[in-house]
């Protein structure tokens, strides 16, 4: 198996960056991607109190395993399989279920962190910021976490004016300047998109080609 292509997506909480993966995906016409999001990297925390947890900087870089995602996204380079954890939103903790996951010809990670580990940039052939307004963005996480993550109003605003804003400006912003595209994604990504899936569609020509 060829080494496959791997594609970092950072950008603000709720800045739109799994819509535009998703959009790069079904533009592309590919079968074969594996789309892994950072979260499901978040540290185990089922020895922590409720209350502890809820207490976490989820937006701190410490916050994540980034050693166990710098391995396995290694391995699926290689062409290996993983037991990738998966993160349970409500529990504030990994959940006890882990997922079977088979390296594909294009790899795609996410998350708002994700180019902030120098060892996972260095090993991507493409990194790409999503950017959006502080407003839009706050505005779309609200919505988000109260419908699909059972959080409360009160708690979504108390977490994004004490963490999550303070954190953007030290920790996710300033990974903007390692990103090979950076995507203005207030109300539209297509033109953006289109190059991405360009390159991808050259690529997997390349790759046929030699088979």
């Amino acid at each position: 198996m060829d080494k496959p292509y791997l594609i970092i997506v950072a950008g603000g909480s709720a800045s739109g960056k799994s819509t535009v993966v998703q959009s790069i995906i079904k533009n592309a016409g590919l079968d074969d991607v594996l789309d892994i999001n950072q979260d499901d990297y978040y540290n185990d925390q089922s020895h922590m109190t409720m209350e502890e947890r809820i207490k976490v900087n989820y937006d701190h870089p410490n916050a994540l395993d980034n050693q166990l995602l710098f391995q396995h996204i290694k391995d699926l380079l290689a062409g290996k399989s993983i037991s990738k954890p998966t993160y349970d939103y409500k529990n504030y903790t990994r959940a006890k279920e882990v997922e079977i996951v088979h390296s594909k010809p294009v790899i795609i990670v996410e998350g708002i962190l994700a180019l902030t580990d120098k060892k996972l940039r260095d090993l991507a052939d493409l990194k790409i910021f999503v950017e959006s307004d502080n407003d839009i963005r706050f505005i779309r996480r609200l919505k988000r976490d109260m419908v699909s993550r059972g959080r409360s109003l009160e708690s979504v605003i108390e977490q994004y004016l004490s963490t999550v804003k303070p954190m953007h400006y030290q920790f996710v912003k300033p990974t903007k300047r390692y990103a090979d595209i950076i995507i203005p994604n207030d109300d539209g990504h297509s033109v953006a998109v289109e190059l991405i899936v360009g390159m991808l569609k050259q690529f997997m020509e390349k790759k046929n080609k030699w088979h």
